[in-house]
């Protein structure tokens, strides 16, 4: 099954994603609940050893868990996705016809409120990739993947919440920065992000 996407003319998106992880050694799936353990192990990870040149090590612990980590919900709604190969979980990331933006199951401010397409613009979810992964296609095929879906879902525009470490793959797909905000995590450490937004057609 291919999925028509924002991608070249005439070429579906997702299946242009699955044909490059194939060729990169992993595959695309959605995620399941079985997964969130393996994909809590991840992030932290990911986290804890990609970010370090952008954030404190005070700030990258109290993100983990409240803007960093897993929501349910979006595996729930059938829009997160896991790159694997058998059993070995390379990345993950997701998109989210619901108004919140960027938070883990814990974090304050969340909103299961559905939006409405071809008016609000989709959120691009919670993208984060294995270190030992890191720039070998994974995010890049995991966000055509959701990319391709939301537009089918007749969303034309997407957002998200960039990390410092982030905005350089979502720049280079197509997204474009606005000012950065400072948010305030547990214990009142302050962290910058930054929003960024794509149209979709």
């Amino acid at each position: 099954m291919s999925w028509q996407g924002a991608g070249s003319p005439g070429v579906a998106s997702s299946e242009c994603s699955h044909t490059w992880g194939l060729m990169s050694g992993f595959e695309l799936r959605l995620a399941t609940m079985q997964d969130v353990e393996s994909l809590r192990s991840l992030i932290a990870a990911s986290c804890r050893q990609l970010t370090t040149g952008d954030y404190t090590e005070e700030q990258i612990e109290a993100a983990i868990g409240s803007a960093w980590g897993v929501d349910t919900q979006l595996i729930s709604d059938a829009t997160y996705f896991v790159a694997h190969s058998g059993h070995e979980i390379m990345g993950c990331g997701g998109w989210s016809r619901r108004s919140t933006l960027f938070g883990a199951d814990g974090a304050s401010g969340r909103s299961a409120a559905e939006l409405e397409p071809g008016r609000d613009a989709a959120k691009v979810r919670a993208f984060f990739v294995r270190p030992d992964w890191a720039r070998r296609g994974v995010g890049r095929s995991i966000l055509e993947r959701c990319e391709s879906e939301a537009l089918q879902a007749g969303f034309t525009k997407a957002e998200l919440m960039a990390t410092l470490t982030g905005v350089r793959l979502y720049s280079a797909m197509g997204y474009r920065a606005q000012d950065p905000v400072t948010v305030t995590l547990p214990a009142g450490i302050p962290i910058d992000f930054v929003p960024m937004r794509k149209a979709l057609v």
